[in-house]
């Protein structure tokens, strides 16, 4: 039996200023945004071409996950992305606002940089040392 992680979920504030931020400022794909009604969305997020998992802005219901709210994994990196160009979508990303909170690196496994998401969720942008710039 063949698996995959097919999505994962992010707690958010607000739907739309999330959904701003995963789309213009990091450059994701809108999968889905669809009303669930009662004010629920299913909205589905992923890196432009992508073929793997997605990512669901999943709106904080309960004043529990409000405060997980930028706070899922206790402040480590909760998510990597691999590039095929670090430099290109390094540049991209400064150019769009987004805050680095540990400047690019040159590491065994390749170049890295972590950045923050809207709500301070940390993310790892990945060069692998065996991906040439596409």
């Amino acid at each position: 039996m063949a698996q995959r992680i097919a999505q994962f979920a992010i707690l958010v504030k607000d739907y739309d200023e999330a959904l701003a931020f995963y789309t213009e400022r990091l450059g994701f794909e809108r999968l889905e945004d669809t009303d669930l009604g009662d004010g629920k969305r299913w909205v589905r997020v992923r890196p432009p071409g992508s073929s793997g998992a997605g990512i669901l802005l999943a709106r904080a219901a309960t004043a529990e996950q409000s405060a997980s709210v930028g706070h899922q994994t206790g402040g480590r990196v909760f998510v990597f992305i691999e590039t095929d160009d670090f430099w290109r979508d390094h540049t991209a990303l400064v150019a769009r606002g987004v805050v680095f909170t540990r400047p690019p690196t040159e590491e065994s496994y390749g170049t890295v940089a972590v950045f923050q998401d809207l709500y301070g969720n940390l993310f790892d942008l990945i060069q692998p040392k065996n991906q040439q710039p596409g």
